[in-house]
């Protein structure tokens, strides 16, 4: 079933994703601490470190929306695909008639009831 391996590479490719931007966020927030680190004033300090952890908790949060779209994309890729193939499958079947068979027991039993 190679159609089903493309909801693999949506999931490798979301988890490179949430790497590269897990890295830029944690750049990101190394940059604001050491400006903090530089500051000449207390209440600058603070602030940036404030501004640190909030770009450290909103940058995860949005890897992590992003990480579950990417799943939920995936599933749905999958089962898309499940049922498709399950649809083919029963088209296939209604396709070729079941043979029924004239005779047997039960056409016995009935032409014997007729009598």
């Amino acid at each position: 079933m190679a159609e089903a391996d493309l909801d693999v590479v949506i999931r490798q490719t979301a988890k490179a994703q949430n790497k590269s931007l897990m890295a830029a966020i944690k750049k990101r927030r190394d940059q604001i601490m050491a400006r903090a680190a530089k500051a000449k004033d207390r209440e600058l300090r603070d602030q940036l470190r404030l501004m640190a952890r909030s770009t450290m908790e909103l940058g995860a949060a949005a890897a992590k929306r992003l990480q579950n779209s990417a799943e939920i994309a995936a599933d749905a890729y999958a089962r898309a695909m499940r049922h498709a193939a399950e649809q083919a499958a029963a088209k296939k079947a209604a396709a070729k008639p079941a043979k029924q068979k004239h005779g047997g027991k039960g056409a016995a039993r009935k032409a014997g009831k007729d009598r």
